[in-house]
């Protein structure tokens, strides 16, 4: 079976501690790599569940094959907004529906929780993620810089 036939199977559900090292292994090919134990450990640390969420994408035969985490930001400058703070789908699952999939999922945990829009940010060399989140209804509003302070 191809991976594009497993995805008639493809089921959408919140991430347990048991998928930990599948969430490890996603993580490393989205240029993040971890251990089960420190995602283990980051899924205890995202808690409640009101704030975050976090989505997986499993096949029956292929287990996890991607997952998302989505925030819901309460801000000063603006209204409440969710933000998807990590998206990847597993090589050879990519383009087959899993990440609108997951998409969908945190627009509507983002509606339920009261969120007026959801953002989200991606590396400006992930051109082919761009055009994903453009497919699915998001429009490039600002470029940036990130900085960053170990502390």
């Amino acid at each position: 079976m191809t991976p594009k036939n497993k995805n008639n199977d493809l089921k959408i559900r919140i991430a347990k501690a048991g998928d930990a090292a599948e969430l490890a292994d996603l993580s490393g090919q989205l240029g993040y790599p971890a251990t089960a134990a420190q995602i283990r450990q980051r899924l205890r640390a995202i808690r409640p569940a009101s704030l975050n969420s976090v989505f997986v994408a499993e096949t029956k035969d292929a287990g996890v094959v991607g997952w998302l985490h989505v925030s819901k930001q309460a801000l000063l400058e603006s209204d409440v907004r969710a933000e998807v703070n990590g998206l990847v789908v597993a090589e050879g699952h990519r383009s087959l529906g899993a990440g609108a999939r997951l998409i969908a999922a945190a627009e509507e945990w983002a509606r339920k929780h009261g969120c007026k829009f959801m953002s989200v940010r991606s590396n400006v060399m992930r051109e082919r993620a761009h055009k994903f989140y453009e497919r699915n209804g998001y429009e490039h509003y600002k470029t940036q810089k990130s900085f960053r302070k170990p502390l």
